[in-house]
């Protein structure tokens, strides 16, 4: 099938309703969906393009800039624990800081991102769903995995148009030297390859029995142990590089380091923000906060609720969003600056550790489900004089498209490669014009690198069907109003199955695309590499304990067939 048939292809729905095809010049690919969107649209978008255009030109000549970019995103909180004080007083903690920047903002109502933390973080930094860039899969301790050099990050993007760029935080897009921030193109970074887990990789946490078998030195000699390669010896909790630098370990694997790790992030982040706005200079910085850690032990608990996810929001995230609005305001670039904050995901609601406080409201489901209470997130977005006070906006939005919206931004569109699939819309109308102005309708969510369900509309249907026997015989179960039924309990058959074809035809295109523009294969390596400081049991890593004349078999060959791992492909949607 060549390039012209795929276009047809997909197409089908504009050329049976009598729209005219929008023209192909060379320009950013979306996916399927987004034509059949534009062949509709295009003209009422273009008159809003060339309005914003003006808008944002006003904007500059006042600055001598365009505006700054940055993203504070969080873990695991479902839609409503933040945002809104009558849901807090519920769960029994506050917000105030962010609630008042919604309540001056944007409230979106239909954030959407990526089922877990990884493929989340690597959706926002590339525009494109984690299964396009391989990167599904939640990284762990020596994970050998992490994003492709191949992949182009918004920090690349907008450093070509002059931007400064910092990442602060949680990473865990890799723990592999090509997938360090500082390789992707930030100025500087301070990251962890993981997440909150690290914090259960301690000596506390193996005497608590939290974590279990790890810090082998604090536990009686084992007999009848014959394997002493099994268990990992040797990682990286935090590192710190630049563009172009050397790469350092920053401190050790301690807890007491674990919980140096958001402060440190947050004073780099400020002190980032005053040199640059000093300095004159655009900058985007990325502040994305370990928030809290998994071991429940606290010398004072935070907030009413005595758990990590709101000790977490109320007096570590709340608190650093009020530091950022007002040190903006000091510094006299709020109305020249862009600032949204978000979860990554829906709630740990299955196989959570105690003390982490994470439940459903709304929405059914959490971190891995595509239900929505796994992929519809609170967000909200803060620019004054910009972004008109006091918005809840119905309209969808997705994580893939603050890539594209920051770049339009930033002037920096033409830095988008061509060459791939960008699942991110501009969505710059929907910030300057609200309501009703959203130039998507669609999701598409995967479970791993399954398509687990489609959204449009108020619509939505499984693919990984809770009715396997109907989705056998051509009539399953699977297909949802979301009004009327945010928990996704009540599957309708035979009110929407006029709508099998229509999904199954939004399936084809997006599959048919997926053909000229396939996936990326994981990409893997050998963990913690580059690391200037290394230790010797760093450096083993690279080194098998094991040589390769004692064994039959290369000791590190394993790293080239990761990708070959089962990835369970029968996920029940309600796990």
């Amino acid at each position: 099938m060549n390039f012209k048939q795929i276009i047809m292809s997909f197409l089908t729905f504009s050329v049976l309703s009598g729209i005219a095809a929008p023209s192909f010049a060379r320009d950013i690919v979306h996916d399927a969906e987004y034509y059949v969107l534009q062949a509709q649209h295009s003209e009422k978008w273009a008159a809003e393009d060339k309005a914003i255009s003006k808008k944002l030109a006003v904007l500059e000549e006042k600055f001598g800039q365009p505006p700054n970019l940055i993203h504070i995103m969080w873990d695991d909180t479902a839609f409503g624990d933040v945002g809104i004080p009558q849901v807090q007083q519920v769960r029994g903690f506050k917000t105030p800081h962010i609630n008042q920047l919604a309540r001056d903002g944007i409230f979106f109502s239909r954030m959407y991102t990526e089922v877990g933390c990884t493929p989340s973080r690597a959706a926002a930094m590339t525009g494109r769903l984690a299964v396009r860039s391989g990167m599904y899969n939640i990284g762990m301790l020596l994970e050998s995995h992490g994003l492709s050099d191949e992949e182009v990050t918004l920090a690349e993007v907008l450093s070509k148009k002059g931007y400064a760029t910092a990442f602060h935080g949680k990473w865990h897009l890799g723990d592999i030297e090509k997938s360090y921030p500082n390789n992707q193109g930030f100025d500087e970074a301070f990251f962890t390859g993981y997440n909150q887990i690290l914090s259960l990789n301690t000596i506390q946490a193996e005497q608590g029995n939290a974590s279990m078998g790890l810090i082998e030195e604090i536990l009686p000699d084992n007999k009848y142990k014959l394997d002493d390669t099994f268990v990992t010896k040797a990682w990286v909790q935090v590192a710190e590089g630049s563009k172009g630098g050397e790469t350092l370990q920053w401190l050790d694997n301690t807890l007491e380091t674990y919980e140096k790790i958001d402060p440190e992030a947050q004073k780099r982040t400020m002190e980032f923000i005053e040199r640059n706005a000093k300095a004159g200079k655009p900058f985007y910085v990325a502040n994305w906060p370990m928030m809290s850690s998994f071991l429940p032990i606290r010398p004072k608990n935070c907030s009413r609720a005595r758990s990590m996810l709101q000790d977490g929001l109320q007096c570590n995230v709340d608190v650093f969003v009020g530091q950022v609005m007002d040190k903006l305001n000091e510094l006299g670039i709020a109305e020249n600056t862009l600032v949204v904050v978000m979860a990554d995901n829906g709630p740990m609601s299955h196989n959570s550790p105690p003390g982490t406080g994470f439940a459903e409201t709304i929405y059914r489901g959490g971190k891995g489900d595509f239900l929505e209470g796994g992929v519809r997130v609170p967000a909200f977005a803060w620019w004054p004089g910009m972004i008109e006070k006091g918005q809840v906006v119905g309209d969808m939005i997705h994580i893939t498209d603050l890539f594209t919206t920051f770049a339009r931004l930033g002037n920096a569109r033409s830095q988008i490669p061509t060459n791939r699939v960008i699942d991110g819309i501009d969505q710059t109308s929907l910030l300057l014009n609200g309501d009703t102005y959203s130039r998507r309708d669609y999701t598409f969510t995967y479970a791993g690198p399954q398509l687990g369900a489609l959204v449009k509309g108020d619509y939505k249907r499984h693919m990984i069907s809770p009715d396997p026997v109907g989705e056998a015989s051509g009539i399953p179960a699977a297909f949802y109003f979301l009004l009327g039924d945010p928990r996704e309990k009540m599957p309708l058959m035979a009110q929407t199955i006029h709508m099998k074809s229509s999904f199954n035809r939004m399936k084809l295109r997006h599959d048919l695309w997926k053909k000229k523009f396939p996936d990326r294969a994981e990409v893997h390596g050998v963990p913690w590499t580059g690391i200037a400081n290394a230790t010797p049991e760093l450096k083993e890593l690279a080194k098998p304990r094991i040589g390769s004349k004692q064994l039959p078999f290369d000791p590190l060959e394993y790293v080239e067939h990761l990708d070959e791992l089962p990835f369970d492909r029968a996920l029940d949607p309600s796990m």
